[in-house]
């Protein structure tokens, strides 16, 4: 919203494309189940995914277990790294692997905003010298 009313405009604009970039792997890491090809998450904290099909019974030692999900659910944004920019990919850590409404829909919005934004012409790699954060 700042850079749509002329706040920083170049520099919100990269900031949030700097964020879906690491979110889908420049990191060498996707959180998005599914997209790239240096690894995703294989253990979303999701009951539709890690469950089998019935009658199968899904229970705790689905929870605990460390093998992948049975199901793959392509395009989920997992919660994501800590504090410390570290992650482990465990299904019992919903707090880095639930695959939830809140992160999803901010996730989902920024990659609208940013196709918009290629739509009329305003790319942000091209509004300034600075590298992501990350590659800094």
């Amino acid at each position: 919203m700042a850079a749509k009313d002329g706040i920083a405009s170049a520099q919100y604009r990269h900031w949030a494309m700097c964020q879906i970039h690491y979110a889908l792997g420049d990191t060498g890491f996707s959180y998005v189940v599914g997209f790239g090809d240096q690894g995703w998450p294989l253990r979303a904290h999701h009951r539709g995914a890690s469950c089998p099909n019935e009658p199968s019974p899904c229970g705790p030692q689905i929870m605990s277990s460390n093998e992948p999900n049975v199901h793959t659910l392509y395009g989920a944004l997992v919660g994501g790294p800590d504090q410390g920019d570290g992650y482990k990919d465990q299904r019992s850590n919903y707090v880095s692997n639930e695959v939830a409404c809140d992160y999803n829909a901010g996730f989902q919005t920024a990659v609208t905003g940013l196709r918009s934004l290629l739509i009329t012409g305003e790319r942000p790699e091209q509004t300034g010298n600075a590298n992501c954060p990350y590659t800094s």
